[in-house]
């Protein structure tokens, strides 16, 4: 059983994006996982849960904060996702990878600290696309997708199931004191 860390953005914007990535139908991402934004990956989120309490406390720590979905952009041919410009999220990103301490490899393999780029991912090969059909998902992207900013007050910890799916399994809301 594996767990990620993720940024929900308000619910009408997850709506219109997973609503965007049903016109393809051989897209089934909306299947594994909802439109989400990636704080930490998969590294150290070990099954016996034993980092939780030190991600309640970086949240505690951590202010509330600005997030702008945007712009779409590519990770090769393979992957195309909606930029996510945010101070604050790289920084709660950094804290969380400190207070969890994956290995050096699990960072790498990851792309996390120096290799995080933020991002919503809207479509992927493995998920049933091919490259012509994520090309004419970013041009449409770019007219269809409003660009969204909200304010980040949690994060959502999803939990891997038996059929490879992610699921909520738990939101922790941010503190509001200064860190």
């Amino acid at each position: 059983m594996q767990y990620f860390i993720g940024i929900s953005p308000p619910v009408v914007y997850t709506n219109q994006v997973s609503q965007f990535r049903k016109q393809w139908s051989d897209n089934w991402i909306d299947e594994i996982v909802e439109p989400h934004i990636t704080l930490k990956a998969q590294g150290g989120l070990t099954p016996d849960e034993s980092w939780l309490e030190n991600v309640r406390k970086a949240c505690e720590k951590t202010n509330r904060f600005e997030a702008t979905v945007g712009g779409t952009a590519f990770f090769g041919e393979e992957i195309l996702y909606l930029q996510v410009e945010s101070q604050g999220l790289k920084k709660l990103h950094e804290r969380l990878v400190e207070v969890i301490e994956p290995t050096d490899e699990m960072i790498a393999q990851y792309f996390e600290l120096d290799q995080f780029i933020p991002h919503l991912t809207l479509a992927k090969m493995s998920y049933g696309l091919s490259v012509r059909q994520l090309k004419e998902m970013a041009q449409l992207a770019s007219e269809e997708l409003s660009i969204c900013q909200f304010e980040v007050d949690s994060i959502r910890i999803y939990q891997e199931s038996i059929n490879g799916t992610y699921r909520k399994y738990m939101d922790i809301p941010l503190g509001s004191h200064k860190s």
